[in-house]
């Protein structure tokens, strides 16, 4: 260890430094963590999520209602291939999964609330899930290329709804948009 005072002074330079910059880190990371947070309290409240309950009504109705137009002609076939029996075993699950979230979904309307229940949460995951791999099966049970097409196509259409949710919910149009920081 020296105790040459060149090197003390070098080293205290480089401790402030480091401290500076991380400062600057840490400020930079709550003013983005801030803007996000308003970002989404801003898009969670009022209107908006008003919206999104009327929208997961449609999305659960209309996947009940694909459910059981697809099921209908399993149920009197004689035997069912290996797509039939997944499409009617994955329908089996999301079914009634769907059905409680539309019963969920009213009383979030009536109360113009979201619920914060994670088993809400898990079955709407679960049932969306099983819903989409139901018509795929359905489709493959039909022709294997209706099933990666629908597969390839539903894919598509997420980034799609996304992409255009995005657009129109952001605060500011990307055209306006600062690149830099300064």
């Amino acid at each position: 260890m020296r105790d040459d005072p060149e090197h003390e002074r070098t080293r205290r330079i480089a401790k402030e430094e480091a401290r500076r910059t991380a400062e600057e880190a840490r400020a930079r990371a709550d003013r983005e963590r801030s803007k996000a947070e308003a970002l989404t309290g801003e898009m969670l409240t009022g209107e908006m999520k008003e919206e999104v309950i009327r929208q997961l009504g449609l999305i659960y109705g209309g996947l009940i209602l694909i459910g059981v137009y697809m099921v209908q002609p399993f149920l009197v076939a004689p035997s069912l291939d290996a797509s039939a029996k997944v499409s009617v075993i994955a329908f089996a699950v999301a079914i009634p999964l769907l059905a409680a979230l539309v019963m969920v979904n009213r009383q979030e309307a009536f109360r113009r609330r979201r619920t914060t229940s994670i088993t809400v949460n898990v079955a709407h995951a679960i049932a969306q899930a099983a819903a989409f791999v139901g018509i795929v099966a359905g489709f493959w049970h039909i022709t294997w290329i209706g099933g990666v097409t629908f597969l390839a196509v539903g894919l598509i259409a997420v980034f799609v709804h996304s992409a255009g949710f995005w657009r129109v919910e952001e605060p500011t149009p990307w055209w306006q948009r600062r690149w830099w920081t300064g």
